[in-house]
């Protein structure tokens, strides 16, 4: 028992560096006012979208950016989606929706529709968004400010999380807080090497010449965890990449309900392990099973500073996140067992090849 509190207590301590590290060093995107004018192919791959995506298209349509095209891609929705986007557009010049072609083999859904979009993209910078985000203005700006400053290929932002229910607010959280807690963003920029890289697909930046000359959407065309295999392809190849928090520039209402959150959380949390199931399995015993050992030894002191460490790294996390402390504090044993679940869904799917989204096989 007292060599396993010991590596509790250490990976315990490391975790709180990390965050710490994350915390004072701020990596989020900063807010510009200088004006840009390159284009900037905004492009939004759409499959069964058609209660979200309008949201998403006029906050593009309010941003202070004034020149950008916009490009969605109907992957063979099922529901309105093209007729949402073919309404808008016919009132709006700079948008069109394109029908999507027929899935080839050996191609994912998504990657494919990414591919199609930047065939038609004439921008400098090629914008990838998924169909649940809202833009805040500033955005476009404060990217291409950020891409010529640090002379950057790929630029990827993780989104601040909007829940509303009480099942998201036991889920979703996770998102940041596993991030912030494990990876310190910074170093993505520093360190060239491709095993230190993270990336959300819901936001992605791209220099168009780069993309261009090296189809990154095409050599990943049936992974499952595409935006960080990119990553990990750019800084193979030397190019500069970053990973930042979006500063509440971009919003996410990723899941609208307990379900959605632990299905969609499911589905990519091994992802974020590379598929190294012994890794996630140590992960959360370390995480979640280490401090029952240690609360089962009833020593105070061992449990105070066990606690306070976990509370402070909840509240940074937050903080950083634009999350609510108290919050995410008071349900941390709630997501703790929810991450358990969530661990358990993620390798039976991956095992069993039986995760579904959208209709489609993963």
């Amino acid at each position: 028992m007292i060599i396993t509190i010991s590596i509790t207590l250490l990976f315990l301590i490391l975790r709180f560096t990390v965050t710490v590290f994350n915390f004072i060093s701020n990596p989020k995107l900063t807010k510009v006012n200088r004006q840009y004018n390159d284009l900037v192919s905004i492009l939004i791959p759409a499959r069964d979208e058609e209660d979200k995506i309008l949201t998403l298209l006029e906050s593009i349509d309010r941003q202070d950016y004034s020149n950008y095209e916009v490009i969605v891609y109907d992957d063979d929705s099922s529901d309105g989606t093209y007729a949402v986007c073919s309404v808008f557009a016919a009132n709006h010049p700079r948008f069109k929706v394109i029908k999507g072609d027929d899935l080839p083999a050996g191609w994912s859904g998504k990657k494919y529709a990414c591919a199609r979009l930047a065939q038609q993209a004439q921008g400098k910078f090629f914008l990838f968004l998924d169909v649940d985000v809202c833009l805040a203005n500033n955005l476009i700006n404060s990217l291409v400010h950020r891409m010529y400053l640090y002379k950057l290929s790929l630029l990827s932002l993780f989104p601040n999380q909007v829940t509303s229910t009480a099942g998201e607010k036991i889920t979703v959280p996770l998102i940041h807080y596993l991030l912030l807690n494990l990876l310190p963003l910074r170093l993505i920029y520093l360190i060239k090497s491709g095993t230190v890289s993270a990336a959300s697909g819901q936001c992605m930046m791209f220099d168009g010449g780069v993309y261009n000359k090296h189809q990154w959407h095409k050599q990943v065309s049936n992974e499952q965890n595409g935006a960080v295999e990119i990553m990990r392809l750019l800084k193979t190849e030397r190019y500069n990449c970053e990973v930042l928090l979006s500063n509440c520039m971009i919003r996410s209402r990723k899941y609208s309900n307990y379900s959605e959150a632990i299905g969609g959380l499911g589905r990519n949390l091994i992802t974020a392990f590379n598929f190294n199931i012994p890794a996630l399995l140590l992960y959360i015993l370390l995480v979640v099973g280490g401090p029952m050992v240690v609360l089962m030894t009833l020593n105070f002191n061992l449990i105070f500073f066990m606690t306070s460490l976990i509370i402070l790294s909840r509240i940074m996390t937050s903080l950083s996140a634009s999350e609510h402390a108290g919050h995410n504090v008071i349900l941390h044993p709630l997501q703790m067992i929810n991450l358990v679940i969530i661990t358990f869904l993620s390798i039976q799917k991956h095992l069993t090849k039986t995760d579904i989204w959208k209709g489609r096989k993963i």
